[in-house]
């Protein structure tokens, strides 16, 4: 299905956010592409074109409250409900019927709700790092507290407005540098080494980062082009979507345990811990994801799935979406 491509066009479109700014690249079916924390479209650099190459209408958003997207005010205007319309209005702005959506980290619970709410419109969905979890269960912020124990889970940590933020924006590229290589399978903290998702009393998330060398993904350039974007931001928008689990929650509560049908693809690393924590998620896919086409874990990987192995990831995605009819 290769073609020659356009060069990518960056745009902005009306949505319920305001404008979402996204970049698109080639003609043909429609794939979306949603990114997670703490990122932008840019974590899809290498697979838009490469996409658009394949034979596709490659467009990579940012998220309301990143980059160049509206951030609204108040902090429930990140409720999940308020993304997956944003992600069905970008589609309609773009005057097309449908999509296949693809989404990484918080972007793969986006993609996910998106297809569940609106399966008049996204007709295939690829899930990076993050499987899909059903509503269900306690309360998140129940869960999420429990966890901690002694320590403090990071999503705990991020739900008072003002904390987070207190700890990043003074140095937001020293701190991105430090969060991406503790989750990167070439720099993450080594195996019995206090954890970087948890926050020891009085302390931050930075104390836990790994010393050293950037992950060999991360170019001086890619870090300049993250921190610029959040400097001129702040994190309140970003973080914002963290503090609207337990809105979710009863948001959602109609769609209690149900399954995601159309087309799926799950990817993730091997040395995500993320994975290993939702381990009950991946193992229930048959029931929540009755039509997974492919599922991979791509060994010495870890949870920044389409930076540190772009090749890969490009060839798994072209390789699930050749096999779909869109």
């Amino acid at each position: 299905m290769s073609q020659q491509s356009t060069a990518p066009v960056h745009r902005l479109v009306t949505a319920p956010a305001g404008r979402i700014h996204l970049v698109e690249q080639g003609s043909g079916p429609l794939v979306l592409l949603v990114h997670g924390f703490p990122e932008s479209w840019y974590s899809w650099r290498h697979q838009v074109p490469a996409l658009a190459e394949a034979g596709y209408r490659a467009v990579a958003v940012d998220v309301r409250g990143y980059g160049r997207s509206s951030r609204p005010g108040g902090t429930d205007a990140y409720r999940m409900l308020e993304l997956v319309e944003d992600a069905v209005a970008v589609v309609e702005a773009l005057g097309e019927r449908g999509a296949a959506i693809v989404g990484h980290d918080w972007g793969s619970a986006i993609a996910s709700n998106s297809a569940l709410l609106r399966p008049d419109v996204f007709h295939a969905v690829g899930l990076l790092s993050v499987p899909y979890v059903p509503r269900g269960g306690p309360r998140p912020s129940e869960v999420f507290e429990a966890m901690g124990g002694e320590e403090e889970f990071y999503v705990s940590y991020f739900q008072e407005p003002g904390r987070a933020e207190s700890e990043i924006e003074p140095d937001v590229r020293g701190w991105l540098a430090g969060f991406y290589a503790a989750l990167s399978a070439d720099t993450m903290p080594a195996p019995g080494a206090p954890s970087p998702y948890f926050v020891g009393r009085g302390g931050t998330l930075r104390d836990r980062f790994p010393a050293g060398p950037r992950p060999a993904w991360l170019g001086e350039g890619d870090l300049d082009f993250y921190a610029g974007e959040f400097e001129r931001t702040g994190l309140s928008g970003a973080l914002s979507r963290y503090r609207n689990m337990d809105r979710d929650w009863e948001d959602l509560a109609r769609f209690d345990g149900a399954p995601v049908t159309q087309p799926s693809l799950f990817v993730a690393g091997g040395s995500d811990l993320a994975v290993s924590w939702l381990s009950d998620a991946v193992e229930a896919f048959a029931t929540t994801l009755p039509d997974l086409r492919a599922s991979h874990v791509l060994e010495g990987c870890g949870h920044w799935i389409q930076q540190e192995r772009p090749a890969e990831t490009n060839r798994i995605l072209t390789d699930w979406l050749g096999s779909l009819s869109l």
